[in-house]
């Protein structure tokens, strides 16, 4: 049946990735105790729901069929990365400093004009991007008003300065 039209409405978004780990104990101490995210329900030794800001679940980790699993072989298809959108700068610096301290290594940072972006690998290997998006009226456009993203360096220490100023 069809409604004529092909687009999802405003307002649609994605709720959550559930993610298959090899041992969730390590998972839930990188996206829980590294990331931040709270473990809002456990499913005995196999799963794991974790969330921000009070919500049911925004990550599902499970080791039903990977437990103990190799990380994916180079050059096969899956899931790139999952990105984390935080609310803002300080807590974007916030992340970062929490990474670097738990030796984490950035596989890369970038300056996207419409956001700011931090990439990292989880315990498994799945790409993650934590982020913050600048609000619309700051991206760059084109002459015509196109969107024009762009792929810059990121300043750490100022993302890191940045976090000073958070209230914690």
């Amino acid at each position: 049946m069809s409604t004529g039209s092909t687009s999802l409405p405003q307002g649609t978004c994605i709720g959550h990735v559930h993610l298959k780990v090899s041992d969730l104990e390590r998972a839930i101490g990188f996206y829980s105790g590294v990331l931040g995210f709270d473990v809002t329900q456990r499913i005995g030794e196999s799963a794991a729901f974790l969330s921000a800001g009070g919500y049911h679940h925004h990550i599902g980790l499970n080791t039903w069929h990977s437990r103990g699993g190799a990380q994916p072989a180079p050059g096969t298809t899956g899931l790139y990365h999952t990105a984390i959108l935080l609310p803002d700068r300080p807590s974007l610096g916030a992340v970062l400093r929490r990474v670097l301290a738990a030796n984490i290594p950035l596989e890369g940072a970038a300056d996207h004009g419409v956001s700011e972006a931090l990439y990292i690998r989880d315990p498994d290997g799945n790409g993650v991007e934590l982020y913050r998006d600048r609000p619309a009226t700051e991206w760059p456009r084109t002459a015509d008003g196109e969107l024009a993203m762009v792929n810059g360096p990121l300043d750490l220490e100022a993302l890191l300065e940045a976090e000073k100023g958070m209230d914690l």
